[in-house]
């Protein structure tokens, strides 16, 4: 197994990085097509040969239904044209498969093209699988590609690229390999391509250890010490200690062996149900017990003569011991046919009905879907097929070719989104209920664009989303058995030298750009999901207020902030029912609103008066300390008997926890100073009087904000600020007659109470 990775470590590499011109995340590179010189193709022996020297071998999980064939035997006729139809390939490839015992058809497509007056060729391997079942991504037909990179003068590779998930994220890459053809690991269901080119044949190593060298040469997020620098490529998540379970493919709501079209296509013949589930939705949490991947069958050129898993023909044999290292003993080799693509040029489409996945959305309401769908083109309409530098996806590597050959042009910058995915937790440092935290999630989760009809998944918990084009984005994560997030975020147009122009610099909150570096989802990069039976929502119902308001922050007492994103309208985000929380509301003006919220079972909390202003974060205050001196009374067995309540020197009694003015807006006029020091916390009963007094005054001033008292409600602030500080002094004190979770719970709530009475005093609005 590859090493660990600090995902703490990439945590903070992903909050500082940054290139220059705007590039963001080193690795997530693309290109100016204009740069690159024409190419033409290279054929007869001369094709044959770079094929047949640098063919890959290929190391499939053991679980895997759909190896590489030839589409050709379910091709028909229609309308004059060639096509093959899904329902055709799939039925017929599982039933050959079922009758002989073996894949049928064992074949490996090949194009090879040379730039205009270049020594640079490349050739091009292309796998046709029946089918692709991944997590959330199935379809009829798959086309992957890998890439090898030759100068003609020496013969030897210069780049290896091995196709990703999905043109969105970053591919697998290889700088001057000394591997004389590539090892590909093909993804379970969905064969992306992972690269092995270390000693250790039939798995993928992200960074290089101690004895063998990494498996990718794509550039970290950016550069830092030890094992936190994560090269920004999709790898392959099952040999990293990813799981992720696998859908079942539906067509009109039902499982698609159901249908008529598929008599020889059962369950069975689908991936291991193991592995798979009906739903995400229905899993209450993540599931914990996937199983890891296993080596499966190998499949080698079947001229191969270099000894490295040979294959003398289209049957099976056994893999030699030394040549497969730690790979399971006896696992099957299959040799298999080399064929160029001009073969299959005259087929001119791959159909089938679509099939999708739908993401829930979280809706004020009720939960929206946003459909995610994925389709086969034809590999010979593609740019790349034509120009296979358009699949170099890192800059530095690209950049490489073009300081070597003048047919490669120089990388360009692009925009990227990033973030860690992590999973909210109760806290176990917190009193109980009132505290989460985050760590890293037992599964991986799928991210969707709403500009991209393609979901993609993250990779070690990390979100690359490359090339997204400026403008505003709806970004869904899900995951199996969490809740969804979402949130809109802003991608910036930039000018020639990679500044943000005035209009796409947007907001200074999470979700947008910095002067330099990429989009950072979540907060500050991080987007934390919760498992959905842990999962309440939280709406806020921007209609019940006049403000305009245009930004919704989520902040747990000891989690810190869990959600920050643009706000248009009602909307809703999934927390931790375990959390105490601070909601957040800033308006088109910049004034700030904060409400008080503590789930406990609740399934929905609704923030129904999101207002702004003064008023609003002295009722904040209010709310707040009243909780705070409850808790601490609790947590001591005291009452209300011992004369505990309000002392704000005025004889004025506020409100308990109340998240708003008085319906008659309070009385007006500057408030009476205080006769006497405010309680002494210097015990647990002081330092629970001490706090309902804050909470008094608080009161007060929201009511006088309300009334249209400035100079009062600032007084009332005044009052609550020197309250706190006397409190904080005393803490340390009272808190020896606490359990310790409460007195982590009081000390940071005096934190938060401090800011939004800072906050609360700074307002321009009342």
């Amino acid at each position: 197994m590859a090493p660990e990775l600090s995902r703490r470590g990439l945590l903070k590499v992903v909050g500082g990085a940054g290139v220059a011109g705007g590039a963001g995340v080193a690795g997530l590179g693309a290109l100016d097509d204009a740069a690159d010189a024409p190419t033409e193709s290279v054929g007869g022996d001369e094709g044959r040969r770079l094929a047949e020297r640098f063919a890959p071998t290929l190391y499939f999980d053991a679980r895997e239904r759909w190896f590489p064939t030839d589409p050709r035997p379910y091709a028909s006729s229609r309308n004059g044209r060639r096509v093959v139809d899904g329902f055709d390939a799939l039925e017929g490839y599982t039933r050959r498969f079922e009758r002989e015992g073996r894949p049928p058809d064992p074949a490996v497509f090949y194009n090879v093209v040379r730039y205009a007056d270049s020594p640079l060729a490349v050739v091009q391997y292309w796998l046709y699988s029946a089918f692709d079942q991944f997590a959330t991504n199935f379809h009829w037909h798959d086309w992957e590609v890998v890439h090898v990179f030759v100068d003609l003068e020496t013969d030897d590779p210069q780049l290896y690229v091995a196709s990703a998930h999905s043109r969105s994220v970053p591919n697998n890459e290889f700088l001057d390999p000394d591997r004389p053809a590539p090892r590909i690991l093909p993804e379970l269901g969905s064969h992306s391509s992972a690269l092995s080119v270390n000693d250790r044949p039939d798995s993928f190593q992200r960074l290089p250890a101690e004895d063998t060298a990494a498996d990718v040469t794509n550039s970290a997020l950016e550069a830092v010490e030890s094992v936190a620098e994560l090269p920004a490529a999709y790898g392959l998540p099952r040999d990293e200690g990813g799981r992720l379970p696998y859908a079942v493919p539906e067509l009109d709501g039902d499982p698609l062996y159901e249908h008529e079209r598929l008599p020889s296509v059962g369950p069975e013949a689908l991936l291991d149900e193991a592995l798979v589930v009906r739903s995400f939705e229905d899993l209450a949490a993540p599931p914990s017990d996937l199983p890891r991947r296993k080596s499966g069958p190998v499949f080698v050129f079947e001229g191969r003569t270099d000894g490295e898993g040979r294959a003398s023909g289209s049957g099976e044999q056994t893999v030699e011991a030394d040549e497969t290292d730690d790979a399971e003993s006896g696992a099957a080799t299959v040799g298999y046919r080399l064929a160029p693509t001009t073969e299959l040029e005259d087929v001119a489409a791959f159909t089938g009905p679509q099939l999708s996945f739908e993401f829930a959305v979280p809706g004020f309401v009720e939960d929206a879907m946003a459909g995610h769908i994925t389709t086969a083109g034809v590999p010979w309409e593609q740019p790349r097929y034509e120009n296979p530098a358009e699949d170099i996806t890192d800059p530095t590597h690209r950049s490489a070719l073009a300081d070597r050959y003048e047919a490669v042009g120089a990388p360009r910058s692009v925009e990227e989104v990033v973030a860690v995915v992590e999973q909210a937790v109760a806290d176990a440092d917190a009193p109980d209920g009132e505290g989460i935290t985050t760590t890293a999630p037992p599964v991986e989760a799928v991210c969707l664009l709403e500009s991209d009809p393609v979901a993609v998944p993250t990779s070690r918990g990390v979100l690359a989303l490359r090339d997204v084009p400026p403008g505003e984005h709806r970004l869904t994560v899900d995951g199996p058995g969490f809740a969804p997030h979402s949130e809109r975020v802003t991608v910036p147009e930039r000018t020639a030298d990679g500044e943000p122009t005035a209009e796409g610099r947007g907001s200074d909150g999470p979700g947008d750009a910095d002067e330099e570096g990429p989009v950072r989802a979540g907060v500050g990069g991080t987007v934390a999901l919760t498992a959905a039976a842990d999962a309440v929502k939280l709406r806020v119902d921007a209609d019940g207020t006049d403000a305009d308001l245009t930004r919704l922050a989520v902040e747990d007492d000891f989690g810190g902030r869990v959600y920050d994103a643009p706000l248009d309208g009602p909307d809703a985000a999934y927390v931790h029912r375990a959390g105490a929380y601070t909601a957040e509301v800033v308006d088109v003006d910049g004034e700030i609103g904060a409400f008080r919220v503590n789930p406990g079972e609740e399934t929905v909390a609704t923030v129904d008066r999101p207002d702004t202003g003064a008023a609003s974060l002295a009722s904040y205050l209010a709310a707040l300390f009243e909780e705070t001196g409850g808790r601490v009374r609790a947590a001591e067995g005291l009452g209300r008997s011992d004369g505990g309540g309000s002392d704000d020197g005025d004889g004025d009694r506020g409100g308990s926890g109340d998240r708003g003015p008085p319906a008659d807006g309070g009385a007006s006029g500057r408030a009476t100073p205080d006769p006497g020091d405010p309680p002494t916390p210097g015990s647990a009963r002081g330092l629970a009087r001490a706090l309902e007094a804050v909470a008094s005054a608080a009161a007060r001033a929201s009511e006088r904000a309300a009334a249209g008292d400035a100079a009062g409600a600032d007084d009332r602030l005044a009052d609550v600020l020197t309250r706190l500080d006397r409190i904080a002094d005393g803490l340390p004190d009272a808190g020896e007659d606490l359990p310790t979770p409460v007195a982590a719970a009081v000390e940071r709530r005096l934190e938060q109470g401090q800011k939004r009475a800072e906050q609360a005093r700074a307002a321009g609005k009342l």
